[in-house]
């Protein structure tokens, strides 16, 4: 597939050099325009031909998309679908996040074994931090002395 990006994209951040949603197509119209003769060693111009077949249409990765809102959501999957995350909460987004790991269910934007890293680390460090003020309520760890 190839990204058809604005003529001049790169100078200029209200183009979109560092904000990717701001790199949007945009016609080059001007008079001189390599990109709009179509010369070679210019970008590619949006045209037709470079079209998605109807059969890959609204397809991810070559299998139909089914939202996710709920756990009943996750359980609907069949063979050859792939779950979509709706906007949901951090509690509800590990639940699912668990349960796709477990039966190897595919959710196209949801890293799932990144996420769990995070929170066992997250889980680890509270862990620490309440031995620590466990010691420290205790007077086992005495700040300042020599």
């Amino acid at each position: 597939m190839t990204t058809f990006l604005r003529r001049g994209w790169f100078r200029y951040s209200k183009l979109g050099s560092k904000r990717k949603n701001k790199q949007v197509w945009r016609r080059p119209s001007g008079r001189d325009n390599k990109m709009r003769e179509k010369r070679r060693g210019y970008p590619a111009v949006v045209s037709i031909g470079y079209g998605t077949k109807k059969q890959e249409k609204g397809l991810i990765e070559g299998k139909k998309p089914i939202k996710i809102m709920t756990l009943k959501d996750l359980e609907k999957i069949k063979k050859n679908e792939i779950g979509l995350l709706g906007k949901i909460g951090k509690k509800k987004r590990l639940e699912i996040a668990k349960i796709s790991e477990e039966r190897g269910i595919k959710i196209s934007n949801l890293n799932a074994k990144k996420l769990l890293r995070k929170e066992l680390r997250k889980k680890k460090n509270e862990k620490k931090d309440n031995r620590e003020e466990t010691k420290a309520s205790k007077g086992e760890i005495k700040h300042g002395s020599r």
